[in-house]
């Protein structure tokens, strides 16, 4: 078996020109991350065999990786329905549109300007929660000072600590207030992160991630209809140094693409009858909610998630505010940077408590609204999905992808077993106050 090399993740300013790449002996290869400006447009994994690249060719690999951004964004959903159901290297002729436009690039720019840092909108509360990873936390915590415009209010949530590592780290950060939650549980932390918030807005990251620091106001900007709910936005790998962390982000990432995309009642009702997969939406490391809306559908499911089920607090939250019938919005430029897990049994352990997570969150969620689609899932589309898989492992070894499959089985089963004992713990989503959720300026 060949050692693996690790992918060096390289972001492009088309702004400031596109250059040749070099050949390095040392890399797998190249994740490239084409921008303009602040404006994240599209990816693409650059193996090693074909560097050094002239800096035409990688001009033709951006014109392909940013087209179904930019072509969304510009001309709207025409552009859009020409993409479906085809290749995007099927899609490039589509492309001579764009080429039409004037500075297309720049038009995109001032389409998605921000307003000044000192302009007048929601107040945003960011939450982090925690648990003893001091270091993490305080390179989380450095980015997040560097954000413009600053929120109204930095909280993090230390939860069920052994130590005062958080405590002390958070003390070398004026304006970062500390919460200590003794119960232990991710939900539990958000919950009570939420209870302490003071913003219309409430926005979360993770002790792993570092943000952008246009990361606020593209959030703020997100909830400019009043009908959204929830905002999430674009999730990259900070790192792909390991084997662990490049079989993360290529099966598991939490990458949803470039392209704005609105979930509400057609996406709901459309994808009901196989279980919404509200896990679309985006990943809770990038999220942000209305305050209001816990008012109406309830604080977090503390059944779920790290220090519970393992999973899918944040997805079973969407699941709720669709099914209420409001918005959900992913907002590309809202981007945060992921550290993934770096070791293969971190990474075992997690895909185990990723899928006890989706399906305790599937049975809740038919618990909560009847909605069978989510047995279906849970009785047809996994086993249909599992099958060929576990096959292919048998023949082949369990080696790559189908490295992860038993421990994604027994984490499905686990899930069941987590969910008979534990149903029908209603209480622990109970609203902090009944009121119905309005739009900005809450």
């Amino acid at each position: 078996m060949t050692r693996f090399k690790p992918w060096k993740i390289l972001h492009v300013d088309m702004s400031r020109g596109i250059s040749s790449l070099s050949s390095d002996l040392g890399i797998q290869g190249l994740f490239v991350v084409f921008w303009w400006n602040n404006i994240p447009l599209g990816q693409r994994w650059i193996p090693a065999k074909q560097l050094p690249m002239r800096s035409a060719e990688l001009r033709e690999h951006a014109l392909a990786a940013i087209g179904p951004a930019v072509g969304r964004y510009l001309l709207g959903r025409s552009f859009e329905a020409s993409l479906s159901n085809r290749s995007p290297e099927a899609c490039i002729p589509d492309f001579k549109a764009l080429t039409e436009l004037e500075q297309p690039l720049s038009r995109l720019e001032r389409q998605l300007s921000l307003p000044p840092a000192n302009a007048t909108g929601p107040s945003v509360s960011v939450v982090v929660c925690t648990r003893e990873r001091p270091g993490r936390l305080k390179r989380c915590l450095g980015s997040l000072q560097d954000l413009n415009p600053v929120p109204g209010e930095i909280l993090v949530v230390d939860n069920a600590p052994t130590s005062e590592a958080t405590r002390r780290i958070v003390a070398h950060f004026p304006y970062i207030h500390y919460i200590r939650e003794p119960r232990p549980g991710l939900d539990v932390a958000r919950n009570r992160g939420i209870c302490k918030a003071s913003g219309d807005i409430v926005a979360f990251t993770d002790d792993d991630t570092t943000v952008h620091p246009d990361w606020v106001s593209r959030i703020r900007q997100g909830f400019e209809d009043p009908d959204v709910m929830a905002v999430t936005g674009l999730a990259l790998p900070a790192e792909l140094e390991t084997e662990a962390q490049y079989l993360f982000e290529t099966h598991w990432g939490f990458g949803r693409g470039y392209v704005q995309r609105v979930f509400g009642t057609a996406y709901f009702e459309r994808s009901r009858s196989r279980g919404a997969p509200a896990w679309e939406i985006g990943a809770g490391a990038n999220m942000a909610f209305r305050r209001s809306v816990f008012n109406e559908v309830g604080l977090f499911d503390e059944r779920l998630d790290v220090g519970a089920a393992g999973c899918s607090g944040d997805s079973e939250m969407w699941y709720r505010i669709l099914a209420r019938g409001w918005k959900c919005l992913y907002q590309p430029t809202a981007v945060v940077y992921h550290y993934h897990r770096r070791d293969m049994g971190d990474l075992h352990h997690q895909i185990h408590s990723y899928m006890r997570g989706h399906v305790a969150a599937l049975l809740i969620q038919f618990e909560r609204h009847r909605h069978w689609g989510n047995l279906r899932r849970i009785l047809v589309s996994l086993p249909w999905y599992y099958a060929p898989l576990t096959l292919q492992g048998a023949l082949n070894g369990f080696s790559g992808r189908e490295s992860t499959l038993p421990d994604e089985i027994r984490g499905c089963l686990s899930g069941i077993r987590f969910y008979l004992c534990n149903r029908g713990a209603e209480q622990s989503i109970r609203p902090i106050r009944r009121s119905r959720p309005t739009g900005k300026g809450v």
